[in-house]
């Protein structure tokens, strides 16, 4: 019987192979810094969320085989054994999701890359409003972060589909420097949490504007 963490990963290739074959088929992904990615170990990747395709996204153009943390509403009908079996998280944001949590810090002790929207739902995608989670996975794992800036364009016309970017339109992904998150002491208290959120609100701003420098983008997508 195969250990879950890898039947779950392999499940995260078959998304990540999905998500290539979906992601350029449909748009033109130009993506940017892909090689800063870690090899090998535990990685997080910090993503940017203003669009439903995020994830998506990211799954099929990074490196390597990505969990994503993902609203349970998402996991409806035909969608729920589909999101579990290809590795991705149901997690419950209106409470203490344990299970969520402890799922996650499995794929970072398997030396997997978990993906986490840190501003919690899809909104601006400037990382302006940031929950504490991100920090407690970074801190508890040391993981490394990656900030992952997705920049589209949804301002011209040619929407099929009411939500989604222009078919065929250029869709920029910029990975970022990996950065530790803790402050080297391993303490998880609230203060310890708080001051990594403030660190990371830093480096995920200060990468998502030179994201849009080198892109020329200075406008994220809008649903």
């Amino acid at each position: 019987m195969n250990h879950p963490s890898v039947s779950s990963e392999r499940g995260a290739e078959v998304g990540r192979r999905i998500g290539v074959g979906l992601m350029y088929g449909l748009w033109k992904p130009r993506v940017l810094g892909a090689w800063k990615v870690p090899a090998t170990g535990p990685v997080i990747f910090a993503v940017n969320h203003s669009h439903n395709i995020d994830g998506p996204m990211v799954m099929g153009v990074a490196p390597r085989p990505t969990h994503f943390l993902i609203k349970k509403e998402a996991f409806i009908g035909p969608l729920d054994p589909f999101l579990t079996g290809i590795g991705q998280l149901k997690v419950d944001r209106e409470t203490t999701d344990r299970t969520a949590i402890t799922r996650a810090l499995d794929v970072l002790s398997a030396g997997g890359v978990l993906g986490i929207f840190p501003e919690g739902t899809r909104g601006e995608g400037d990382f302006a409003s940031l929950r504490a989670g991100l920090a407690y996975f970074a801190v508890r794992s040391g993981a490394p972060i990656v900030p992952i800036a997705v920049l589209g364009s949804s301002d011209r016309p040619g929407r099929l589909i009411k939500g989604l970017p222009p078919l065929r339109s250029r869709i920029d992904v910029v990975f970022g420097d990996p950065f530790e998150a803790g402050d080297g002491s391993g303490r998880r208290t609230r203060k310890a949490l708080d001051e990594a959120t403030e660190r990371i609100q830093k480096q995920l701003t200060a990468h998502l504007e030179n994201a849009r420098r080198l892109t020329g983008r200075r406008a994220t997508l809008s649903s």
